[in-house]
């Protein structure tokens, strides 16, 4: 006659199996996000195609390199979390396989990836404010050339106010 199942095997492998699945939540999330960063970087190189060879757009395409830069280092965290989450995921099922100690492993590499993300939004947040001031200045030099030429500015007065 087959023995019935231990119960605390089984409770033990699904707290592990439940504990596992919280960091492919995270990987959810950091794989949308990375999509974002994609998104965005599509957006960039469109715009640099557009204002190529044009004269005097030379600020503006600094603009665009220095946002390109940002949401390189955004990818590259963003990534570098995924890659932790997936190092704690493994780690949390070689510890159960092996009945060891992975505590402190699983913490730094969950760590890792909370970290990273964190600083990947961070680093998304400093390129969308680039974002935001390079179409300021772009709507601000529309409608100047819009107004038309500027009157030049009065001569200052010298002497006493009457």
């Amino acid at each position: 006659m087959p023995l019935p199942p231990d119960p605390t095997a089984l409770d033990s492998t699904a707290h592990i199996i439940q504990v596992a699945l919280t960091p492919v939540f995270l990987l959810g999330g950091l794989a949308t996000l990375l999509n974002v960063f994609s998104t965005r970087h599509a957006r960039i190189a469109d715009r640099v195609e557009q204002l190529a060879g044009r004269p005097g757009d030379r600020a503006r395409l600094e603009g665009l390199r220095r946002r390109s830069l940002a949401l390189d280092v955004a990818v590259v965290l963003g990534a570098l979390g995924g890659v932790a989450t997936c190092g704690a995921v493994l780690t949390l099922f070689v510890g159960a396989l092996r009945d060891t100690v992975v505590a402190g492993v699983l913490f730094w590499l969950f760590g890792a990836a909370i970290l990273c993300t964190l600083c990947a939004l961070s680093v998304f947040a400093v390129e969308m404010m680039l974002a935001s001031r390079d179409v300021r200045v772009e709507a601000a030099d529309r409608m100047a050339e819009e107004a038309g030429p500027a009157r030049p500015p009065e001569p200052a007065r010298r002497g006493r106010v009457p």
